[in-house]
């Protein structure tokens, strides 16, 4: 499904709080006034003289080994066109987020204004003791060739034009992979390209290098094709000028094994695809409208491999699958360029990579659990986590065997483990969670549709297909908000329990109550009255199967939301109690807090209830649980209760749930120090991976650790998570954001999909 981006949401996402989206952050100490003396005056002497010294000191001692400049004077913004460097700059931004994001590589974003070739050198050269690399971006041809060139000679660190050499490589990977199913050799097919760019010329370039034949390869501008006639040729077309007589596209397709599509929409027909070779392949890249669609194409030829640039559709060439994992791999052995072995280094390891059987969480992630090698996948998705390994490392050992290493690795396990921790295992769990709800969407109904936040939560939900929204509230104030604030929910169902129209299912719903509660303080007029109240009302909606799974609390104290839940819908099958738990997203990866909202002083008993809650919900999200049972005593350093409670759990526990990676009782700072544990405490279970499971001794520690977390350590609260209920109900916290409140929802799909 195309993603729907509004205007207003996209506006609002750029200006909201700190303006943009990136920010320098220090990784020093700077709370003293020794730090500060450390991290400038009289301290940075000391480096700057080391440096001085020796200027490789540069590496050790500074950030330009992992910082990479995103670049541009914005002539050929993507889709956008010469809007310049001002307008190009959200672009550069988001360039370098997935910089980030990806590989962990900080960028700078920089926007010259100059359309001088020698300016635009000149300035990026007298840059060059700032960065480990450079990220040209958005320059439109011929000039990014010239430029490109010219400091690929002047510079000694690496240097990439991700508008050239990205689409190249990725559709390289493609079409080896493409070529491979059909079984046709690269070096006969016929392959024809439409477009003359950037873009265009460096995919011929890689092609060729991959062992095309320049004789079979005719190439289109916007004046036809590019013949050994013509006088207008610049040197880059010429190498790709055919000596034949000029023809049209439409003849050129003509028993055509490929097509390369790099020029605009709708310049190939259904004809020309069925006039192509026997098992045809397709590369459509133009964006965002591709030179034929796919539906199209594979309608002309159901034998055909189709490539687009769309996230829609299958075989989506996105240059995010190379430039942060080739940078990354250039940083680490400190290579001063990036050459053409490390460019084919990149197209081979995609190309392999799609081979490999898909993890669970990749297919996940777009919603299809038969994603193999084949017609289908012909290059690996951009969500998948071994992607960062995988590249990165074979464009390392590219750059040490071809000598432009100056930092050569010997230790290759030790790397990839170092790759592994730059982002943890676990960093994709939001992604993973949103597009497990898109598989299989649930009916979720929401208790407070009068609020403008739950109505925006709704319809960006319901826009990414993660949920199908029902609105409790009075019917007339809901439509005129969704109408002052321009949202489109005009097919929503919207309930008001209170209204005459819903009677009769208030007093069907009211008996139900009753029958429930008869002996438990109801009779039936308070039943029915009860289901006046949107909580109560969506809980029986839930509990009947109306509804998957309701969200509340935004506007409501805690315990009127979880009352009625457990009125109505009670306890799942084998739960003794309810408890609650908050996923807190750290930029070490995400931690789950249990319980931090419902059980005081648990005994023995209820721990064990709480942490087998726990353990089987973080399972639900594709996370192998690693438990620390908390404390202030570190095993059996302290005889008091509070410390034997949490030590009896973990031994009944551990006879209970041999499978589990669970200790206790221990301090949280031991916990996480893998040294100290080695040290003191080998023989715990903890030793060698971290927790991402923290259970507390009492409802105090664990509601002040996640508050904690969240407003000094920065964390992103999810939450809270009521563990034990047979379906889900979700209570949201005082102060949510429609971000946290579509976490929430899609949080509440998920499990639907499980209990369901």
């Amino acid at each position: 499904m195309a993603q729907l981006i509004r205007k207003e949401d996209a506006l609002e996402y750029h200006s909201k709080g700190r303006p943009g989206k990136i920010e320098v952050i220090p990784t020093k100490e700077t709370k003293t006034q020794r730090d500060l003396a450390l991290a400038y005056s009289p301290g940075v002497a000391e480096p700057c003289m080391e440096i001085h010294a020796n200027p490789e000191d540069v590496y050790k001692y500074t950030a330009k080994g992992n910082l990479v400049a995103v670049i541009s004077n914005g002539t050929a913004v993507l889709g956008l066109g010469d809007i310049g460097p001002l307008a190009s700059k959200p672009v550069m931004e988001g360039k370098g987020l997935l910089f980030k994001i990806y590989a962990d590589i900080d960028v700078f974003d920089i926007e010259l204004n100059t359309k001088s070739i020698d300016e635009f050198v000149a300035v990026v050269k007298a840059l060059e003791p700032t960065f480990g690399g450079i990220n040209l971006e958005d320059i439109k041809a011929p000039e990014c060739f010239e430029i490109e060139r010219r400091l690929k000679k002047e510079l000694s660190i690496p240097i990439m034009h991700d508008d050239q050499h990205g689409t190249a490589i990725i559709s390289g990977a493609a079409l080896l992979n493409a070529l491979d199913i059909v079984k046709k050799n690269i070096g006969d097919v016929k392959i024809v390209i439409s477009g003359a760019g950037a873009s265009a010329i460096s995919c011929c370039k890689i092609y060729l290098a991959l062992g095309a034949n320049v004789k079979n390869m005719y190439m289109f501008d916007s004046k036809g094709l590019i013949v050994k006639s013509r006088t207008d040729l610049d040197e880059h077309k010429q190498q790709f000028a055919q000596d034949t007589a000029d023809i049209s596209l439409i003849d050129a397709m003509v028993g055509a094994d490929v097509f390369i599509g790099l020029s605009k929409a709708n310049v190939v027909s259904q004809d020309m695809v069925k006039s192509m070779a026997s098992q045809p392949i397709v590369f459509a890249l133009a964006n965002p409208n591709p030179e034929i669609t796919y539906d199209d194409a594979l309608a002309a030829r159901p034998d055909v491999i189709m490539a687009t640039g769309r996230s829609d559709y299958p075989n989506q060439v996105n240059n995010v699958l190379g430039f942060p994992y080739i940078f990354r791999g250039a940083l680490d052995v400190r290579a001063h360029t990036i050459n053409e072995a490390m460019k084919l280094a990149a197209v081979h390891a995609l190309a392999a990579l799609a081979k490999q059987p898909v993890p669970d969480i990749v297919n996940v992630a777009y919603n299809d659990i038969t994603l193999q090698y084949g017609p289908t996948y012909i290059i690996p998705k951009p969500m998948d986590p071994r992607l960062l390994v995988t590249v990165s490392t074979a464009v390392a050992r590219a750059a040490i065997e071809s000598g432009v290493a100056s930092k050569p690795i010997t230790d290759w396990n030790a790397y990839e483990a170092e790759l592994y921790k730059r982002l943890g295992s676990d960093d994709m769990v939001l992604r993973f969670i949103n597009n497990k709800a898109k598989q299989n969407p649930k009916r979720v109904v929401f208790t407070e549709a009068e609020n403008i936040k739950i109505l925006k939560a709704a319809q960006i939900t319901k826009d990414e297909g993660i949920a199908i929204p029902i609105l409790l509230g009075k019917v007339a104030k809901i439509k005129a908000m969704i109408a002052e604030n321009n949202l489109h929910l005009e097919d929503v169902e919207i309930i008001d329990p209170k209204d005459e129209s819903s009677e009769k299912k208030r007093h069907e719903f009211g008996e139900m109550l009753f029958e429930k509660r008869q002996r438990r303080g109801y009779n039936l007029y308070e039943a029915k009255k009860a289901m006046r109240d949107r909580t109560y009302f969506g809980c029986m909606m839930v509990n009947n199967g109306e509804a998957d799974a309701m969200i509340s609390g935004l506007t409501r104290k805690y315990p009127d939301t979880i009352k009625p839940a457990l009125e109505i819908i009670g306890m799942e099958a084998g739960a003794k109690r309810v408890a609650g738990m908050y996923l807190m997203l750290t930029k070490k990866g995400p931690l789950f807090f249990a319980d931090t909202t419902l059980n005081f002083n648990p005994t023995t008993e209820e721990l064990i209830d709480i942490t087998l809650l726990t353990a089987n919900i973080v399972g639900h999200f594709n996370i192998k649980p690693r438990i620390a049972m908390l404390s202030y005593s570190n095993f059996g350093s302290s005889n008091s209760p509070e410390a034997n409670t949490v030590r009896d759990a973990v031994a009944r526990i551990k006879e209970m749930r041999p499978d589990l990676v669970i200790d206790g009782e221990l301090q949280v700072g031991v916990a996480f120090n893998k040294e100290l544990l080695k040290e003191n405490y080998p023989f715990s279970d903890l030793v060698n991976e971290s927790p991402n499971v923290l259970i507390f001794p009492n409802l105090a520690a664990g509601n002040i650790a996640y508050h904690l977390l969240q407003e000094v350590g920065g964390a992103e609260a999810v939450g809270p998570i009521l563990l034990g209920l047979r379906k889900p109900v979700y209570v949201l916290q005082l102060g949510s954001t429609v971000r946290q409140i579509v976490n929430i929802i899609a949080l509440s799909v998920v499990e639907a999909q499980v209990k369901g």
